[in-house]
């Protein structure tokens, strides 16, 4: 649910006011008082869908056959008869389309009955809405097997329908795996697709149970070990599932499980105490169940007569005086209700641990909705800002009460409120440490130089957020405010700054989903400074200057309590939750989000500092016309604001245009997310026997990105003006991001920006024939197939590509290629099929009209890739760097690029982006080199102290920052000539020249892996 559930030490006065959650109709369960230990055998719950979830099929053909007058069994008889490859089979396996199977199982059933049968209704009559509809029963039942912590899954014998869309009417959201036949192509009672399903879950045969109605399939279940239930009436199934949980399927409460059995708390003194409270008119059983989140303060719904209520209770043990305090959460609930907000109405505090172990308070249960997903999926755009709305004005209003007049003025300390929480959580971060995030270190030194001056002092929730509301279910009115352990006396611009968070975070975030990835306008949400404004407007207030400030310390202070989380999660026994595990991983993500807004602190501190004291004269690098022979482009005053936005040198991704710096951005979070933790399983993989075939992490993560809109960012808008095929970035642009792809080896495969493929695919997008895109750019730009450029050879310095020898001879159509290639990067990955070749088709023309540029399919007899070359014993698998022997290869002569004569300047077109793209990914690669060595100079002692701490060490590290310094600025300046006086002026001017061997030198003298300049014999 979020943040606060992960935190249980006791120095954190943490609790979960759990549920008062979704409005449901309460079912009571039967008599039979259970007690689940939360140690089943049983891990997962497999479902069927027709027959199980849905109405069974053969009950739609009984009762379609009395209605077209059809024999009856005749569809079932169809059904069953056959063998494997009947055409229900088939259809069900995906081997025929929806006509393909209406025409043979249409000339089955009229075989069977005797005349025509009209199989297109029964197909229609199979897949209405009417018979669509899960089964209640059956939804009930999974959510209560999901709350108990159980796995679920379907395993479904299904079809493709008319639109080519597969079969299958029920909320995915309700299974954490789906198996359908039609995608897998294999259905039951075939063994292999209930081992993919159970693979898929992660558990053992022994471990799961499987529903069906159909014999033959839960014969096969069975004999690979999975204990079987068969569906015959659906009630009767779920009354033999529950006594094999050992738990009840009915009487849903939403995010409620049994109680867990260190959790219990005795019936018989709170139902005398309960009788006492509500008077003795109420009676019935007592019926008790724990909210799964509460995890500090333990809390549970209750049952009693016709009373729903919510008991929230200390946890047993020895605590801190303060810790855990329901008294003041009591408290401070009673005063806002009678302030005029919003809050669960509480009924009575008990302080006498005699009753059951602790002191506890009652509220009522509150009917409503609870919106989980901050996206609001399935509500329209005005629906969803009427939500944001209505959220803002109910902040507003804790926010206007009357300390004085609700008796809260002693609720906690007046004055410096966020002082004090920067110092309670560097010293709740400093207790927890487990090593050195240097994010952090900055963000402890940053943070208190920079508190805000003026801070109003109101009721602070402390963990204000859309999943903290309760929502009337039938329009956008806020019913109650939960969670307020962690309220208190403060600066109300934290709430508003904590409330923002979710803007600046992925979706895929386990600890709060976030709407960083959404495009919030076409939402209807409103973005984070329109939400603010909003809450200014309401409030009567100027907008805050200092918003970014406080946006870091939210971040801050949620990176410090996941440290806690993290630690306590190292200690066996100690896990706040199951999600604690992960935690470890999203302290730095935190960290890193809270560092980008102190850096857009400081530059709005800086930018009114300069609009103060403005410059003597403002200026902007720019160059002249004209060719360069030499250093040739001055500072110059700008003459227009078109030139300015022309010619402005981006020096921080913070200075981005807008889309660009959401891609890099959301590109970022996403190698922190995705990439950063694959590095060690794709590095053992390189070593390993199976190198040269591609890890399937790389075409998962492929995908992902894909699917991020993280794909192709590397062509120039120059050659994609109207961004056909890439994502329309300048080449300066994509500088930033290539750099962010360089602290990782493997990033620009998995974004599909990786050489040789990024120059081969904008050779093809600028030279290449229809044809030739259609055949080779396209499965390019999928990221399908992958390809590698043939022109270095051995004999010669292959960089001046008029040196090349190979031959292109034409002959009868056909041109016939022979030669002698290394170096060439890619051409051992079993997915290259393309090489781009280089080679001379007339030695005696004008030296730069000798060369021509031909694609050669790999597959082509007479390519013989002899070996793997190495870099310092490395052989970069699976792609490796191959010397290739062409003898007597035949291309079609279509195959050419730009015609014969053209492959010098072919090459220099593909030169200059292909540079600016390998030294921002060095600069990257530096960057995590240098950060690398500060984090090992902190932690080696030599001669008694760190490393750190020797004068010739820290002078190293200075220089190397001077000179990653140096060598980004120097590339952007190439980039910015690239994208504003073109290619050719500036590969041949020094900007690139330099960029590129100061990039390779700087690298070399930070990660002393070996030069790339002089990596290639005869380079």
């Amino acid at each position: 649910m979020g943040l606060r559930r992960f935190i249980q030490a006791s120095y954190f006065q943490c609790a979960r006011t759990s549920g008062i959650l979704k409005h449901v109709r309460y079912k009571p369960p039967s008599l039979v008082q259970w007690r689940y230990s939360g140690s089943s055998l049983y891990k997962a719950v497999i479902f069927d869908m027709g027959g199980v979830l849905l109405p069974s099929p053969y009950r739609v053909a009984v009762e379609w056959e009395v209605r077209n007058c059809i024999p009856p069994g005749t569809i079932k008889q169809a059904l069953i008869s056959g063998g494997e490859n009947r055409p229900w089979m088939r259809y069900m396996r995906g081997e025929l389309t929806s006509a393909e199977f209406l025409q043979e199982f249409g000339h089955q059933c009229s075989e069977i009955a005797n005349l025509s049968v009209p199989v297109d209704s029964f197909l229609s009559d199979l897949t209405s809405s009417q018979m669509s509809k899960q089964l209640p029963i059956m939804t009930e039942a999974l959510e209560c097997i999901r709350a108990e912590g159980l796995k679920t899954a379907v395993l479904s014998n299904n079809f493709y329908l008319h639109s080519g869309v597969s079969f299958l009417p029920l909320d995915r959201s309700q299974f954490d795996v789906v198996i359908e036949s039609c995608r897998e192509g294999i259905c039951k009672p075939d063994p292999r697709i209930y081992t993919l399903c159970l693979e898929r879950l992660g558990v053992q045969p022994k471990e799961s149970i499987f529903l069906d109605d159909i014999g033959q399939n839960l014969k096969a279940a069975a004999q690979l070990g999975i204990k079987t239930v068969k569906v015959d009436d659906p009630e009767a199934a779920l009354k033999e599932l529950e006594s094999c949980l050992g738990f009840p399927l009915q009487g849903f409460v939403p995010h409620t499980r049994l109680v867990r059995p260190t959790m219990e708390i005795p019936k018989d003194p709170l139902q005398k105490y309960l009788e006492e409270v509500l008077g003795g008119w109420t009676t019935g059983p007592l019926i008790l169940r724990q909210f799964s989140h509460g995890q500090s303060n333990p809390t549970y719904y209750i049952k009693f007569g016709d009373r729903h209520l919510v008991l929230r209770k200390k946890p047993p043990g020895n605590l801190l005086p303060t810790a855990h305090a329901v008294e003041r959460e009591y408290r401070v609930l009673k005063a806002l209700a009678e302030a005029g907000v919003p809050v669960p109405k509480v009924l009575a505090l008990c302080e006498d641990s005699s009753i059951i172990g602790t002191p506890f308070y009652l509220m009522e249960y509150c009917s409503g909705h609870i919106y989980k997903d901050v996206s609001l999926p399935g509500l329209d755009p005005g629906q969803r800002r009427a939500i944001y709305m209505a959220m803002n004005k109910v902040l507003c209003k804790i926010h206007r009460v009357d300390l004085k007049a609700a008796g809260l003025e002693d609720y906690g300390k007046h004055g410096n409120y966020v002082q004090r929480q920067v110092q309670t959580w560097t010293k709740q971060y400093r207790a927890t440490e487990t090593h050195t995030i240097p994010t952090m270190e900055r963000l402890i030194e940053w943070l208190p130089l920079h508190l805000p001056g003026n801070q109003k002092t109101t009721v602070v929730h402390g963990d204000f957020r859309l999943d903290n509301l309760i929502f009337h279910p039938e329009g956008p009115e806020v019913l109650a405010v939960l969670d307020w352990e962690l309220s208190t006396l403060g600066d109300p611009i934290s709430d508003v700054a904590y409330n923002c968070m979710a803007h600046y975070m992925p979706s895929d975030l386990d600890i709060l989903k976030g709407l960083k990835d959404c495009d919030v306008t076409e939402l209807g949400i409103p973005t984070a400074e329109e939400y603010f404004q909003m809450y200014c407007e309401h409030m009567g207030i100027p907008p805050i200057e200092n918003w970014n400030f406080y946006m870091a310390f939210s971040f801050f202070r949620v990176a410090a309590i996941l440290q806690g989380v993290y630690k306590r999660s190292l200690t066996a026994g100690q896990a706040s939750s199951a999600a604690a595990e992960s935690s470890g991983k999203q302290v730095e993500l935190m960290a890193n989000l809270a560092w980008d807004f102190a850096t857009k602190e400081g530059f709005r501190v800086f930018k009114e500092c300069s609009a103060a004291k403005p410059l003597a004269r403002p200026y902007s690098t720019w160059t002249r016309n004209g060719a360069f022979s030499r250093r040739n482009y001055v500072t110059m005053a700008p003459s227009s604001p078109a030139h300015i936005s022309k010619a402005h040198l981006i020096l921080s991704p913070d200075g981005l245009p807008g889309r660009a710096q959401d891609l890099y951005h959301k590109l970022r979070r996403f190698m922190e997310i995705h990439i950063y933790p694959a590095e060690q399983v794709l590095r053992v993989h390189q070593v390993s026997q199976s190198r040269w075939t591609p890890h399937p992490l790389i075409e998962e993560l492929k995908d992902k990105a894909k699917s991020e809109g993280l794909w192709n960012l590397f062509l120039p808008v120059e050659s994609d003006p109207e961004v056909k095929y890439g994502a329309g970035l300048t080449n300066q642009e994509f500088s930033h991001l290539c750099e962010l792809m360089g602290t990782s080896l493997f990033a620009p495969e998995i974004f599909n920006c990786s050489p040789p493929d990024t120059g081969n695919m904008e050779v093809l997008v600028r030279y290449g024939t229809e044809e030739q895109k259609e055949r080779w750019l396209q499965p390019l730009l999928d990221g399908k197939i992958r390809s590698c450029f043939a022109m270095t050879e051995p004999q010669v310095a292959s960089s001046d590509a008029t040196n090349i020898e190979s031959s292109v001879v034409e002959e009868k159509g056909f041109y016939i290629l022979n030669g002698h290639k290394w170096w060439i990067s890619g051409a051992l990955d079993p997915r290259c099929q393309l090489c781009v070749f280089m080679g001379k088709t007339d030695p005696e023309a004008q030296r730069h009209k000798q060369q021509s540029m031909l694609l050669v399919p790999m597959d082509t007899p007479g390519i013989t890739v002899t070996r793997p070359l190495s870099v310092f014993g490395e052989e970069d698998p699976p792609a490796g760097h191959g010397e290739i022997f062409f003898e007597n290869v035949r291309v079609p002569k279509e195959n050419i690029l730009l015609g014969p004569g053209r492959g010098f300047e072919i090459a220099q077109g593909r030169l200059g982006p292909g540079r600016i793209h390998h030294c921002m990914r060095l600069v990257g690669y530096s960057e995590r080199a240098l950060a690398l060595m500060k984090e090992r100079v902190t932690s080696r002692v030599a001669f008694g102290k760190p490393l750190a701490e020797q004068g010739t060490i820290l002078e190293d590290i200075a220089k190397s920052r001077a000179e990653i310094e140096q060598a980004r600025l120097l590339v952007l300046k190439a980039a910015l000539l690239m994208d504003t006086a073109g290619n050719k002026v500036c590969v041949w001017g020094p900007p690139r020249a330099n960029s590129t061997s100061l990039s390779s030198c700087s690298r070399d003298r930070h990660d002393q892996n070996g030069g790339s300049i002089d990596g290639s014999a005869g380079y």
